[in-house]
């Protein structure tokens, strides 16, 4: 490049300055200099063209995970949990109705609740809190394109926010109103920490925080999030090629704990000592609810078995590539699953935080698929050896791999949409979707059940569901009377007969979903209305088969009027 040309004629120069007046641009190497100009130019259209191609595709995955998530979002009514989360939030947010119903301090923490109570200022309704979980499950799936890019970069991350996006276990918990989601969001957010941890060589301490408040945050959303700390110092200890200091260790630990110290400060603050007490020993108490095989039947086929069956696939066929960054996810899911197949109590959604390393091990396996192509054969004495599969790139088996990802995505999809859309059965599994027929019959409770009324169901969950919807004290017959197996917010009825007897109910709940799940009280209460002459005043419009042997079908809610003679 030649040097620009400098005229000193008819110029002055000042005593100590360049009287050459500078050419346009400027020398070589300045801030003015037109080449360069061009090449930052040139780097700034380029960087502007890669990050809208990211931004693309990223958008599609939580358009399609928005829509999963709000499609017919209320077409069937709360479950028992949905009522009692989305009622404490009201009692939060101040509605003098639901405070008497439903108390602030009840199991779990109230972070969530609190998050929730934001957006119920005016009135509980169905939408506005399931939309407020949808929201934090698009997040999470967010968040989880951020984990995989991070781990095995641009490709893992968008297969991975896709298998997340359509896997039925996400969609389904987090179209209702439960603290898991949130739980799970906050769990990402910690375990994204930890990775820039571990990345950065163990130096920056910021991140380390980070995750420390993050995992706090999850455990003030749900408590049983600090079993994700056991997964996270196993890893620690047996990666041999990451380290932590101690100082760093003892700093985090700190943190953790004066961010889930918040809780049991606000239960003091508030009088409500005993009441956190009283709930911690029904939770180590509580009597077994499902068998310990609960979660390998039901989890594999939410999650997907092809997700399943990907990530698998990406740990055997890439386990030359196996690293600290694979440890850290195993280590991750190993610690819930273990917990809560040998804890006594489980429920549908208490896994949720395992779905996201899972689609990012499957994104991973997804994404190596580009890279995959077949070693020509080569001669070998007369013969010709088969080639074998190894990673290379190429455009062909990136096509293929993005073919392979969306089939993967599409039977995932398939079946998220069929458990939204799923009709009801009479069963219900706690935590799997809405309790049909539970909204109408608990507004038939709200306009047609005199003021002051008491009602008797035959469980705890078709009972909050009607106090909820229908604003009228419900009590539940299953309720035990041993205060060492019962939840502290429920009441026991002793004697259900003599408090007939006594005028103290006036209506009894028979419903399906009870029934199934606990006959003998469904059948208690049949009997009761057969005793005090009850009368059927409301019967839910849905019915469903009572069993594949009798296809007859009965309605899934029936409330009748009882008289003492």
């Amino acid at each position: 490049m030649t040097r620009p040309v400098y005229s000193t004629a008819g110029t002055t120069a000042a005593p100590g300055t360049d009287a050459r007046p500078r050419a346009t641009g400027g020398p070589p190497g300045t801030a003015g200099d037109p080449a360069r100009e061009d090449l930052r130019g040139a780097r700034r259209r380029r960087a502007a063209h890669w990050a809208l191609r990211s931004a693309l595709p990223l958008t599609a995955v939580l358009v399609l995970a928005g829509f999963l998530r709000f499609w017919q979002l209320t077409s069937t009514g709360f479950n028992s949990d949905e009522a009692v989360y989305t009622g404490t939030a009201a009692s939060l947010a101040g509605d003098p109705g639901m405070q008497t119903v439903f108390p602030v301090f009840r199991a779990h923490p109230v972070l969530f609740t609190g998050l929730l109570s934001l957006f119920l200022r005016g009135g509980a309704d169905d939408f506005t809190a399931r939309a407020v979980a949808s929201a934090i499950g698009v997040l999470t799936v967010a968040a989880t394109y951020l984990l995989a890019r991070r781990l095995y970069g641009r490709a893992a991350g968008l297969a991975a926010a896709l298998l997340l996006a359509v896997m039925p276990y996400h969609v389904v918990v987090t179209r209702q109103v439960l603290l898991d989601g949130l739980m799970t969001l906050c769990a990402t957010v910690a375990l994204y920490c930890v990775v820039r941890y571990v990345q950065s060589g163990s130096d920056s301490l910021a991140w380390l925080i980070g995750a420390a408040g993050a995992l706090g945050a999850a455990t003030l959303s749900k408590e049983t999030a600090l079993i994700l700390v056991c997964g996270l110092y196993v890893f620690f200890v047996l990666s041999r090629s990451v380290r932590m200091r101690l100082r760093h260790a003892v700093l985090a630990t700190g943190v953790l704990c004066l961010v889930v110290a918040a809780f049991p400060l606000a239960t003091s603050l508030a009088g409500h000592r005993a009441t956190g007490q009283n709930y911690l020993q029904w939770q180590l108490l509580r009597r077994a609810n499902h068998s310990m095989g609960f979660y390998a039947v039901t989890v594999p086929q939410a999650v997907g078995w092809a997700t399943l069956v990907a990530a698998a696939a990406g740990l055997v066929l890439l386990r030359r590539r196996t690293g600290w960054r694979e440890g850290l996810l195993l280590c991750w899911i190993a610690a819930p699953v273990l917990y809560f197949t040998l804890w006594p109590v489980k429920g549908f959604p208490y896994l949720l935080p395992i779905a996201p390393p899972l689609a990012v091990l499957a994104g991973r396996a997804l994404s190596a698929l580009a890279e995959l192509r077949p070693r020509p054969g080569r001669l070998r004495s007369g013969r010709l050896r088969r080639g074998r599969l190894r990673l290379r790139p190429g455009v062909l088996s990136a096509a293929g791999a993005v073919l392979v990802a969306l089939a993967v995505a599409a039977s995932l999809a398939l079946s998220s949409a069929t458990r939204i859309t799923a009709a009801p059965n009479g069963s219900f599994l706690a935590g799997s979707g809405g309790l049909p027929g539970g909204r109408e019959a608990g507004r038939w409770v709200h306009d047609h059940v005199p003021a002051g009324a008491q009602l008797l169901a035959a469980g705890p969950s078709t009972a909050n569901v009607l106090q909820f919807y229908g604003g009228k004290s419900v009590s539940a017959l299953s309720v035990s009377v041993n205060r060492l197996h019962r939840n502290p917010s429920y009441t026991p009825v002793p004697n259900p007969d003599r408090s007939l007897r006594d005028g103290e109910f006036q209506y009894l709940v028979w419903d399906s979903y009870t029934a199934h799940r606990a006959p003998f009280y469904g059948e208690k209460i049949r009997q009761l209305v057969a005793k005090y002459h009850g009368t059927a005043v409301y019967t839910s419009a849905l019915r469903v088969p009572t069993s594949s042997a009798d296809p007859t079908p009965t309605p899934v809610f029936v409330i009748y009027q009882v008289r003492v003679s």
